[in-house]
């Protein structure tokens, strides 16, 4: 365990806090710093002290804030908002960002001296649609928490509704999943979740289409090819599986659930190809 597991854990959401509270919030203000500011108070740099400073969506910060960021985490010190004097803190950054951070530095929107300083330990968290399997996992450990603090007794999923859970391309990520389920288990009763239940967009005919998707429509056009061209098995894995995914608007766990197979197989073989080995 880390030596700071006992210590706080504080979190700041920089997409979350107008631009011109957000210096205030990460280092504090002093009495008089501005106008409503009626006492001193502390920043997440300081509630966090001997522990860990997540800063959430840290793309979303102003280029001027990054550079007293910058600074803060180069020295361990920083000024209030409206003090000249220096505070000095020790604190454990963790960062995180749902845009990609190299982009953002090229194109101006984020300092590349603070991107190198922060690439220390770089985790890259594929999106819910990417996750295969991992999401019937998480909808699980959600449904059994929010049944415990709504006093339901829900405790499994239908397979129907699981079926549409891999389908669907969760483009608001865990947070839209946590709100589907929350959802769920308030306005309904019983055991088990059934496909009724599912608010919009799950609901839609749109989701349940991709199961009308078969292996054999995948197939159907490779035996349309030329009948006296050997082609490699390897070359017709990958067709079979591009047209998968294409077939289901492009959610790889939709295609490997079509194909019969783990979505983390079809992420290994997408990697294998793009790094040119076949």
């Amino acid at each position: 365990m880390s030596n700071r597991s006992e210590e706080p854990f504080i979190a700041l959401n920089c997409a979350a806090i107008p631009k011109d509270l957000i210096e205030s919030e990460l280092f504090g203000h002093v009495k008089g710093a501005f106008t409503g500011a009626s006492t001193d108070r502390k920043g997440a740099a300081e509630l966090a002290d001997g522990g860990t400073l997540f800063l959430d969506e840290l793309c979303e910060m102003e280029l001027d804030l990054q550079t007293k960021l910058l600074r803060f985490i180069q020295t361990g010190t920083f000024q209030k908002v409206g003090s000249s004097k220096l505070s000095r803190v020790d604190v454990r950054f963790v960062c995180a960002t749902n845009k990609d951070p190299w982009q953002e530095v090229q194109k101006g929107r984020f300092r590349e001296d603070l991107y190198y300083r922060l690439y220390v330990i770089p985790l890259h968290l594929p999106p819910l649609r990417e996750r295969g399997d991992d999401i019937i996992e998480i909808g699980y450990s959600l449904l059994g928490f929010m049944s415990i603090e709504e006093n339901k007794a829900f405790n499994k999923f239908s397979p129907e509704v699981l079926r549409r859970f891999l389908a669907y391309p969760w483009p608001g990520n865990v947070r839209q999943l946590q709100n589907v389920i929350r959802n769920i288990v308030v306005l309904n009763q019983g055991e088990e979740v059934s496909l009724e239940m599912l608010p919009s967009p799950l609901d839609s005919v749109e989701v349940a289409e991709h199961s009308e998707s078969t292996v054999t429509n995948f197939l159907t056009p490779l035996t349309e090819e030329d009948e006296d061209e050997i082609v490699p098995l390897s070359l017709i894995e990958r067709r079979v599986i591009e047209r998968a995914i294409k077939l289901c608007d492009g959610s790889i766990p939709a295609a490997a659930n079509k194909l019969d197979v783990s979505a983390s197989t079809i992420y290994r073989k997408i990697e294998r190809w793009e790094k040119g080995r076949g």
